[in-house]
């Protein structure tokens, strides 16, 4: 883990965070996107960052190359959700099991610690341990599964869903 670097995301990483999140839209159920984003239309979805506020992106830099990023984003779109957000945590093919989505959340939710939130949700496709226990890990308990939500490579999945208040 060493020559890790855990930072905020930044323009220059949106062609490697793109290649990351399609490897998963491609490969796997983990996301219910059906086809793979350009980087120029998840231009958008890079924009609802920032560097304060309630809605980060950081990113886990290995010299020149993204190892993972997680982020926190919006829950739901009416106001009295503005307290609750949404996590988003990806690691790099490859680069799974080695420790780096515990670090990206640790520093995720220490960057929240000054601001004005109030509960983390998280869902995921299930059968995923390493999900399940990187969120254990970090305190989010399950609140319930939406069964046959998603439908993907000729099958429904399930979605899993935790919540954890910021402090823990």
């Amino acid at each position: 883990m060493d020559g890790i670097e855990i930072r905020p995301a930044i323009r220059e990483d949106l062609k490697q965070l793109t290649e990351i999140y399609n490897h998963f839209v491609v490969n796997t159920p983990v996301t219910f996107d059906l086809e793979p984003w350009t980087v120029e239309r998840r231009g958008s979805w890079f924009e609802q960052f920032g560097t304060s506020g309630r809605y980060r992106l950081l990113v886990a830099a290995e010299g020149d190359r993204i190892a993972g990023y997680a982020g926190t984003t919006r829950f739901r779109p009416k106001a009295a959700y503005d307290t609750t957000v949404e996590t988003t945590i990806y690691c790099a093919p490859g680069r799974e099991g080695k420790g780096i989505g515990a670090r990206l959340y640790a520093a995720l939710f220490a960057s929240l610690a000054e601001e004005s939130v109030h509960r983390i949700v998280a869902g995921y496709v299930p059968p995923n341990p390493a999900s399940a226990a990187l969120h254990a890990r970090f305190g989010f308990r399950a609140v319930g599964t939406f069964h046959e939500c998603g439908y993907k490579f000729g099958r429904y999945w399930d979605t899993c869903w935790l919540e954890r208040p910021l402090i823990v």
